[in-house]
């Protein structure tokens, strides 16, 4: 387990930064009156996500690997990350749902329907606690992948 006391680090604070970006996304509307920007301002978190594994990398670099890293032990180290991340996932979309903005699903469908995006049973079936687990669970393990390759690329060192 010290082995991986990095990546669970990392791990753990992705979650909590990910908490910290959706309380920011409602304050700033974007879970009711500003909902019609979601879509887009949602989507600069990969920007953040990026940052947060270039500094776990380099801290695995810096700490465990002694200022050196090859490509595979910073992409091994990204997966480990990415498997705590993705077992966390379930929680930080229930934190999210339940506790940041428990209207959220009802505010979604509301829009959606709305303006006509989707119909009232489509937006029901996919704006729920259930189908946004199941998504996250497939994302996150998904996006840490190509993530952890690329990231490694730039944190590696002879």
């Amino acid at each position: 387990m010290k082995k991986f006391a990095i990546e669970i680090k990392w791990a753990i604070l992705f979650a909590v930064i990910q908490l910290v970006w959706m309380l920011g996304e409602r304050i700033a509307g974007l879970h009711d009156e500003n909902i019609s920007k979601h879509s887009i301002v949602t989507n600069f978190f990969a920007i953040v996500a990026i940052a947060v594994y270039v500094v776990a990398l380099l801290d695995k670099r810096k700490n465990d690997f002694n200022g050196k890293m090859t490509w595979i032990q910073g992409f091994i180290s990204g997966l480990i990350i990415t498997l705590g991340v993705t077992i966390l996932t379930p929680l930080t979309q229930y934190l999210t749902v339940e506790v940041i903005t428990p209207h959220y699903f009802e505010n979604m469908i509301r829009y959606a329907v709305e303006n006509g995006l989707q119909t009232q049973e489509e937006a029901e079936g996919y704006f729920n606690l259930r189908s946004y687990m199941i998504q996250s669970v497939i994302f996150a393990p998904l996006m840490g992948l190509v993530t952890s390759a690329i990231v490694a690329i730039f944190t590696r060192k002879k």
